[in-house]
């Protein structure tokens, strides 16, 4: 995909990963730049920064008729969506001990919100024959987000939702990327960190936390590769295929990671 005068939509976007895919949307030239995300004014500071491209509205991924009335009132004002990158998300930083409405909003954002997306966009996307939906699902898809029960749980249900659209709808012209990156400097780890969780602690040691535009430019290539699976930490394929083959030894690591990191 070249974003070469594309109409795109970013969710989240008023920080982190979103708002560095709103500046480099912008910069490769898309014709217009959606940003959207809870905080409204935020997401207009955004969007004001990033261009005149872009512009920035306030949205609550969690409520369908927002997510349709944001995509109906885009392709009024644009004539189409091109890509539309659902990439809000939040953590827990806890396990089981989590109430249910924690577990309710992790749900809500991680896992509804794409299929809120997926659902308003998807008519106009096939009735074209192409379009593009990237979802921000996080290596914790793919393998686990220690400390974080909710946050595994959910990212894996959103990288089992994207595959399925994928392969439902990929011979129909739409292209559907799931976005897994590590550890990123943006303030859900910073806020993690602060609050001493565990999964914030492991990202942490690790050693490679990108910034937002190192994941924005993974994004860019993966985006002109079509590929499904996009991974800014190219290790985390690694870590998959070891843990797929040795599902034993991979827990047996993370435990002594943990050990190290709580004594």
């Amino acid at each position: 995909m070249n974003l070469t005068d594309r109409v795109v939509v970013v969710t989240g976007g008023a920080g982190g990963i979103g708002a560095a895919l709103v500046r480099r949307f912008v910069a490769e030239g898309a014709a217009a730049v959606v940003v959207a995300d809870l905080a409204a004014d935020a997401a207009r500071a955004v969007a004001e920064s990033a261009g005149p491209q872009a512009h920035g509205v306030g949205l609550d991924v969690t409520d369908e008729d927002q997510v349709r009335a944001l995509v109906d009132d885009t392709e009024r004002q644009y004539g189409r969506i091109d890509l539309f990158c659902a990439n809000a998300g939040v953590a827990t930083g806890g396990g089981i001990e989590v109430d249910d409405a924690g577990w309710d909003r992790a749900w809500r954002v991680n896992v509804l919100s794409h299929v809120y997306a997926a659902r308003a966009v998807l008519p106009a996307m096939l009735a074209r024959g192409g379009g593009h939906l990237l979802m921000t699902c996080s290596a914790a898809g793919v393998l686990t987000a220690v400390g974080d029960a909710a946050y595994t749980a959910t990212k894996h249900a959103s990288v089992g939702f994207a595959e399925w659209l994928a392969i439902t709808y990929r011979d129909r012209g739409v292209r559907v990327h799931a976005l897994c990156p590590q550890g990123v400097d943006t303030p859900m780890l910073a806020d993690g960190l602060a609050a001493g969780h565990l999964g914030a602690k492991v990202i942490a040691a690790s050693g490679v936390v990108l910034t937002p535009d190192q994941v924005a430019d993974a994004v860019i290539a993966g985006l002109a590769e079509e590929r499904f699976l996009i991974l800014p930490h190219p290790e985390v394929a690694d870590y998959a295929r070891r843990r797929a083959e040795d599902p034993d030894g991979w827990q047996a690591g993370l435990r002594k990671l943990v050990r190290r990191l709580t004594t």
